[in-house]
Formats: structure tokens, C-alpha cells, sequence
């Protein structure tokens, strides 16, 4: 490894900064001020000079569906305003999902993956959606009354602290959001927590397939655009199997480097980051 480069558990900033960068950018997502994805009035790139989890190449008719692994009638089902384009797969896809299951989201945003999970576990299940910024926060909860979802709820917290009780949960779903933390080990032992014995994780998100140069990694803006705080697939599965996790799978999707190509105009993001499907199984015993 040259000089400017680091592993993906190397990052020239601190903790809270990388939650400060993250909370200010989906704020200002959320607000309007920095737009991303076509879906909303103020419709924009969404990742600026920057790059981030979008996909501003692709056209606003497939950017949330078959780029990502969505389908027509799921971005139909939905009312407008929840869809922000921020994601690197459909976690729904890789979840099964059940009619009476809870299923918690981390990193909910505006809601984009509950109101499809409600869907899927009917009237009588749950859907509960967690997310660290108060705008986003505020603008799911709009959208609940949008989609008269009446099985879906929204939690302001931190994925690392999840406000949710333990063993209560039967599928904890993400999307492009536990690179953004910090403390990714964390993220995995309090989702194992929160799990029912035999209960399924299913994320979507991006893994690192080649070291970031130091200059991306001490960049708050890299950090909080799904790029710089990534790691690789064996950083990841040890977290897993810390955390308690059974049958892991990762699989990297290496046809996303096409839209991840598109998340900066003047790098590719390709060359360091693909969108991969993550599942675990909390074991029937625990």
C-alpha cells in the first residue's frame, strides 16, 4: 500500500465529525436545500462535486427502480416525496418479508423502504423507521399521513443506539446507510440486539473493494456521500460474526459500478466502492 492510501478502518476524523457531516447533509436533503432526486420540486444533482448515494446519470424514470433493483409498481405504490434517491439497492428485495412481521429500517429517511415493507406485512404488521436527522425525521412522518400508513411509525436515534426494545423486531432492513457510521460493530450488535431469536437482517449497501486515498477518507463531504467510510467485505463479515450473526452472505454486485460510476463527475467512485446485498440470521437459540 502506498502512502496515499489507508484501510478502511483508518479515517482522519473523528466520530462526531463524521456525524455532524451526515446529519447536515440528509438535513439539508430533507429541507430541500441540497436536492436528490427528481422526485423532489427542487430537483438538482444531488451529489454536487462531491459524489453520494444517488445516481444523478440515470434517468428520473429508472434512477429508483431498475438501477437500483426497484420495480415500476414499487415506486408507484408510493406517494411522491418519499423516494429521495439516496440508496444503493432494494433491501425489501433480499428480505422475504412476511404478512404480521416487525421489521425495523436503519437510516429510514423519508420513508421510501417502510411504506414498501408495510405493504408486505399487511395491516397486521409493523414497520418502524429510525434516523438520526430531526428533518428527516419530520418529513417521514408527513409522509405517513401521504400514504395513510397507518402500520409505520418513525423514531428519531442513532442506528448505533436503537430506540427499540430487545427481541422485539423480526427483520431489521438498511439501505446504503451503516457505512455512513462510525461505529459500524456497534451498528451490528445493537440490530443483533433488537432481533428475535431467528430473526433476519437484510441491508443494502456499498462495500470497498479498493483502499480510498487518505484525502477522501479526512473529507467530511466524502464521508457523508457513502464513499469514504466503507469497508471491505472481510471487515464486515468479522463484524457480523462478532455481533453473533449466522448464515452471513455478502454479495457484491459488481453490474452497480454503473450507476456508482455516475455519483461524481469528476472521479469514479467504481474504482473504490460497489453496492453489495448483506444478510445475517440471528440463531433460533439466542
Amino acid at each position: 500500500m502506498n502512502d496515499s492510501t489507508e484501510t478502511a478502518d483508518e479515517s482522519d476524523l473523528t466520530a462526531a465529525e463524521q456525524r455532524r457531516a451526515v446529519r447536515e447533509r440528509y438535513a439539508r436533503i430533507a429541507t430541500g436545500s441540497e436536492s436528490a432526486s427528481p422526485d423532489e420540486e427542487s430537483a438538482g444533482d444531488c451529489c454536487g462535486d462531491d459524489g453520494g448515494c444517488c445516481d444523478p446519470g440515470v434517468d428520473s424514470e429508472s434512477r429508483d427502480s431498475t438501477a437500483l433493483g426497484y420495480t415500476d409498481e414499487d415506486v408507484a405504490a408510493v406517494a411522491s416525496g418519499a423516494d429521495l434517491g439516496l440508496g444503493c439497492g432494494n433491501p425489501n428485495a433480499l428480505a422475504s418479508l412476511d404478512e404480521g412481521e416487525t421489521v425495523l429500517d436503519l437510516g429510514s429517511g423519508a420513508g421510501f423502504d417502510c411504506f414498501l415493507a408495510a405493504r408486505e406485512v399487511g395491516e397486521t404488521g409493523r414497520v418502524v423507521g429510525v434516523d438520526m436527522t430531526p428533518e428527516m425525521v419530520e418529513k417521514a412522518r408527513d409522509n405517513v399521513r401521504k400514504n395513510d400508513a397507518t402500520n409505520v411509525e418513525f423514531r428519531l436515534g442513532e442506528i448505533e443506539h436503537l430506540p427499540a426494545a430487545d427481541e422485539t423486531v423480526d427483520v431489521v432492513i438498511s439501505n446504503c446507510v451503516v457505512n455512513l457510521s462510525p461505529d459500524k460493530p456497534q451498528v451490528f450488535r445493537d440490530a443483533y440486539r433488537v432481533l428475535r431469536p431467528g430473526g433476519r437482517l437484510a441491508i443494502s449497501d456499498v462495500v470497498l473493494t479498493a483502499p480510498v486515498p487518505v484525502e477522501m477518507r479526512a473529507d467530511p463531504d466524502s464521508v457523508a456521500s457513502c464513499v469514504a467510510g466503507a469497508s471491505s467485505v472481510d471487515e464486515l463479515r468479522a463484524m457480523l460474526d462478532e455481533a453473533g450473526f449466522v448464515d452471513v452472505a455478502i454479495d457484491p454486485k459488481e453490474e452497480s459500478a454503473e450507476f456508482v460510476r455516475e455519483w461524481d463527475d469528476s472521479l469514479d467512485l467504481s474504482e473504490y466502492v460497489v453496492s453489495a446485498a448483506i444478510t445475517g440470521r440471528k440463531p433460533d437459540s439466542a
